[in-house]
């Protein structure tokens, strides 16, 4: 993974076209060392979560070109390198496991690198379905969150809300975890853990304990599509 980091951090300081293409054969090179490793994880997370067995690199990963029709930073090339692992792949709107490299020197950038698990920006109905499992689940929820923080994960508190949403009990024992819009776990690593040997089997690791966690998301996602 060293030269996967080392490329991205020549080009956070290098974000044109003009050395892109100059380098092209050094990004493919790259592409393919982080295409391996993302093969490699995708079947060591199938050795405990069957619905991710058969996914393909390409149902799990992200091209390096930025969208910047609507940013102010008209950087061309993302900066860190990412995979989804979910069931039915990154489009199908279940929630997985995300894993990503970065250059984690650009205030544009996904800072440092990152494992998450969970839902980004459910829809409402979703939401709602999630809200009600937690509020008469009798505590399942909390503990599961409470036994991914005992391994370093923690809610990800972007865009929670202030309140309790309407028509729940904003005094109720589970209230705090209602007000989230995003449920998703999240753990921070350092260039130690990304460089370190046998890097899919330690991530796959990582992600283990968060699956109790996305089979509790995915059941209210499932619900929703069902219901459609």
């Amino acid at each position: 993974m060293k030269k996967v980091l080392t490329f991205l951090r020549r080009l956070q300081r290098n974000n044109n076209k003009e050395w892109f293409a100059a380098h092209k054969e050094e990004y493919l090179e790259v592409q393919a060392r982080w295409n391996a490793f993302c093969e490699e994880l995708i079947a060591r997370i199938g050795e405990y979560d069957p619905t991710v067995r058969g996914l393909t690199v390409k149902d799990c990963t992200y091209r390096i070109y930025r969208d910047v029709r609507f940013s102010k930073d008209k950087s061309p090339y993302k900066t860190h390198m990412g995979v989804y692992v979910c069931r039915g792949g990154k489009k199908s709107g279940f929630s997985g496991y995300y894993f990503h490299v970065s250059s984690g020197e650009d205030q544009f950038d996904i800072n440092g690198h990152l494992l998450a698990a969970g839902d980004y920006m459910a829809d409402p109905r979703t939401l709602r379905v999630l809200r009600e499992d937690i509020e008469n689940g009798e505590g399942d929820f909390r503990a599961i969150v409470d036994a991914a923080a005992k391994e370093g994960y923690s809610m990800d508190e972007t865009w929670k809300l202030k309140r309790v949403p309407k028509g729940f009990d904003p005094e109720g024992p589970y209230a705090d975890l209602l007000k989230y819009k995003v449920y998703c776990l999240v753990a921070s690593a350092d260039d130690d853990f990304v460089l370190a040997p046998d890097l899919a089997q330690r991530v796959a690791e990582r992600f283990r304990i968060t699956k109790p966690f996305l089979d509790y998301v995915n059941r209210a996602i499932e619900y929703v599509q069902e219901e459609l």
